[in-house]
Parts: structure tokens; C-alpha cells; sequence
């Protein structure tokens, strides 16, 4: 039930009321005594934090309601409430139709799949614990949480951990999203700040919520057009983040993810990223003597190992950034302040992104109901074809020239297809070899 981000899909098929009624259920049945609530900008969250909200009250578990709001704001609110769980209603990045449940530990971690098969057992079995009617849970709808607003509490948290500049001109695309403590940071700290999108609309009308380099070229121009120093995106609930130079150029994930991690880690330490990060990233920590670890691809698997000793940062390169001393959920607002504070410290950010080496990535998905087959098939013959294979999530394959991953993506029906390499012939080389592999696999799925 449950893929690397919680729930999520079309909204009346895979992702209904009456499933939201479940997890709420099954939620309180896991021993959950209050619950955080909070949702993105779509119209159809409002219905199923209503469905959750019912779940859980039903099986005695009191629920804190905060509202429309970031996700890395509600995952912080559940650490300050001092709540058993969080429910995140969102289907983040994806199209308007789409939503989903996601969920949160005490800690403000995502579950992990352990937590999250105990509850999609217990929704399976329908054995929720449904409470007598003395027992029912109480709701507090209100946006005040421990003392203060909860977004104006996360803007006060990144105030206080982030040192910002108060001379720079920033762009920040908000796509329609629920992201505004970014810009409400940045302006408090002296930034001028021009919003883009910036009014809620979970339909996400000025651009598709994905902060991807091809829906984010308005952006890229009022950047160039503009004196702005950078340019910062959001998605739709403010997990990711993504940037833009002051030359109004599209920063990859790739290369973000080599900047912070360089920014962070010193000699001996570890670096968390999932297995289709570039080799950028690996080339960059040898360079201060630290080092990648390696996770299945998903922020929940990237913050887990976050957690462990000798980890000081964790990374996506879709933009999911985690900084395991700060919060174990990816922050998108957090990683805005920490970008612009790398620029006010060390220099226009094209510089920063001009000094890191290109390695030629190539990236594709293919589109199928099979993809477990797929991946599966094309595992039977990486390893007979191959001699450095990992499984830890997909079919990563190493070669002399770079490597391939071929992995089955975690929320939608798609393999999905990466291929690296120093050369850029041996990127296309490799990129085709997997191509090849996934159409021959999917020809007998």
C-alpha cells in the first residue's frame, strides 16, 4: 500500500476517503495517543484530513490540526507538540489530481517500510481498535502550536540555526505551494525578495508543482532579467528544493547535492544519498577526505541512514536535502536559507556550480504496469552479463567507464533508467545498453 513516500495517487481511485478513514484507524490501533495533522494546497486534502481526522478520533487518539502548511513544517510540529505521529496529507511534486497520506514518526522522521507495513497490516485486516463513546479522541483545529503560529515557529527556527544575509536579492518560485516560510524567512533576515506563484493554489495553475529545470524556465528568466543573486523552488508542499544561478541558469540536483555536501562534511565523515546520485558527489567528499554511503532511492531511506554516526548530511538529487542535527525531514525552506547563506559567504553561485567537474548523466523513465517484472528480468541477466551488480534498490551495474541503474520507481508506474560516466560517449553508451536491457525484459512482461 504504502511505496518510498508514504501513499499516493489519483484522488476517487487509489487515494479515497474511505482509505484515509482506515489510516487514521489503523493509526490510533498502532498506539498513536495524539496525532499532528497537516495538508498541502489541494482541494481534496481538506476532505481526507476530514476522513483521518474521524480515523483516529474514532479509536481515541486526539488530533492536532495545523492546518495548511509545509511539510517540513508539520513534521516540525510534531517534534514541539510532542505528539506520538504526523500525518502529512500531500502527493508533494505530483499533478493536481493526485494526493496522498504520508506519515511521521515522534521524531519527525518519515515512517520507515517496517512502520509503515504494520499499519497497512492492520488496515488489510480491518482490526482497528474503535473506542467506546467516552473514549473518542478530542481535535484542536487551530494554527497556534506550542506557543506560536506553526509556520512562524519554523521561520523562527531557521532564523536561529541559519546565519542569513541581509544584502541579497533572491527569486523564489513558491509554484503555487504552501512554501511562503521561505520567502517570510528570507524577507525577515533583510533579503529582497521577489515571490513568484506565490498564491496557494493546489490546482497549481502558474506552473506544474515537479521543480524541474523545463517547468521552472519562467523563473529562469526573471532571474536573468533581474539583479537577483539566486533563484530558489519550491514543489508543492516544500520538502524540495531546487535553484537557480544569477545567471538564470538551472542548477541540477546533482550539483546542489555536491555543494551541501562538501559545505558539511570534513575528514572521516559520511554523506547519505541514494544509489542514483552522480558520481559529482563521491569525487567531491574524496576531495576533504569523506565519503558516500549509499541508500535505496526515497527521502525516507536517505533520513534513516542520516541517522546513523558519521553522518552529517543526506541528499536527493530531486531535491530533498536533510541536515540530521537540524531535522530528519527533508526541508525545503531550511535548505533555501542554507544555499543562500553559502552564496552570501562565498560568492555568486554560478561560480560555485562553473568549479565543480561535469560528468555527463543520463536520466529517463519508461512508462508500464510491470515494473517489478522489469527490474526483475533485468537483474536474471546483469548478473550474468556483469560482474559488479548491486541490488540495494533496482539494478545498479558498475563498469570500467561508469554505471547504470535500473530501478522501479516507488509512487508511480515507471522504470526508471540513470546512466553515468567521466565521458559523455560513455554515458550514451551505457544509457542505451539499459535502455536495451528494459526493452528486452519488458517485451516478455
Amino acid at each position: 500500500m504504502f511505496g518510498t513516500s508514504g501513499v499516493r495517487g489519483p484522488v476517487g481511485d487509489e487515494i479515497t476517503a474511505a482509505l484515509a478513514l482506515d489510516v487514521g484507524r489503523a493509526l490510533a490501533t498502532d498506539g498513536a495517543e495524539t496525532v499532528v495533522i497537516g495538508r498541502d494546497a489541494r482541494d481534496s486534502g481538506a476532505m481526507l484530513v476530514r476522513a483521518l481526522t474521524a480515523g483516529l478520533t474514532e479509536c481515541g487518539t486526539d488530533v492536532v490540526d495545523v492546518g495548511v502548511e509545509a511539510t517540513p513544517t508539520v513534521a516540525r510540529a510534531v517534534v514541539r507538540e510532542e505528539a506520538d505521529a504526523g500525518v502529512v496529507v500531500t502527493a508533494s511534486h505530483n499533478p493536481a489530481p493526485d494526493n496522498g497520506i504520508k506519515l511521521w514518526t515522534e521524531s519527525g522522521r518519515a515512517f520507515d517500510d517496517a512502520g509503515n507495513d504494520r499499519i497497512a497490516e492492520i488496515v488489510e485486516a480491518e482490526s482497528f481498535d474503535l473506542a467506546a463513546a467516552d473514549a473518542i479522541g478530542a481535535v484542536e483545529a487551530r494554527d497556534v502550536v506550542a506557543g506560536g503560529d506553526a509556520r512562524r515557529l519554523h521561520e523562527r527556527a531557521l532564523r536561529e540555526s541559519v546565519s542569513l544575509p541581509d544584502d541579497l536579492s533572491v527569486v523564489v518560485d513558491l509554484g503555487n505551494g504552501v512554501g511562503r516560510v521561505t520567502a517570510d524567512a528570507l524577507h525577515a533576515a533583510g533579503c529582497d525578495v521577489e515571490t513568484l506563484n506565490g498564491q496557494r493554489d493546489g490546482r497549481f495553475p502558474g506552473r506544474p508543482s515537479e521543480p524541474t529545470a523545463a517547468n521552472c524556465e519562467t523563473a529562469c528568466e526573471v532571474v536573468a532579467a533581474t539583479d537577483a543573486d539566486l533563484g530558489l523552488v519550491h514543489d508543492g508542499d516544500a520538502d524540495r528544493l531546487m535553484a537557480i544561478d544569477e545567471r538564470g541558469r538551472f542548477v541540477g540536483g546533482d550539483a546542489l547535492l555536491a555543494l551541501f555536501a562538501r559545505r558539511e562534511a570534513g575528514a572521516d565523515d559520511r554523506v547519505a544519498v541514494p544509489v542514483d546520485t552522480s558520481l559529482l558527489v563521491a569525487d567531491a567528499l574524496a576531495a576533504v577526505d569523506a565519503e558516500v554511503t549509499y541508500t535505496p532511492v526515497g527521502d525516507a531511506y536517505v533520513a534513516a541512514e542520516a541517522e546513523q554516526p558519521g553522518v552529517v548530511f543526506g541528499g536527493e538529487p530531486s531535491g530533498a536535502w536533510i541536515w540530521p542535527d537540524r531535522t530528519p525531514c527533508p526541508d525545503g525552506p531550511l535548505a533555501a536559507c542554507i544555499l543562500t547563506a553559502l552564496v552570501g559567504a562565498e560568492g555568486p553561485l554560478a561560480a560555485l556550480v562553473d568549479d565543480l567537474p561535469e560528468y555527463p548523466i543520463r536520466r529517463d523513465s519508461v512508462r508500464t504496469d510491470a515494473k517489478s517484472a522489469i527490474v526483475e528480468r533485468v537483474g536474471e541477466v546483469a548478473d550474468e552479463e556483469y560482474d559488479d551488480v548491486s541490488t540495494l534498490d533496482g539494478i545498479r551495474v558498475e563498469t570500467e567507464t561508469g554505471w547504470f541503474l535500473v530501478r522501479a520507481s516507488g509512487t508511480e508506474p515507471l522504470v526508471r533508467i540513470t546512466a553515468e560516466a567521466r565521458e559523455a560517449d560513455d554515458a550514451d553508451a551505457l544509457f542505451e545498453t539499459a535502455r536495451g536491457l528494459v526493452d528486452r525484459a519488458a517485451e516478455g512482461a
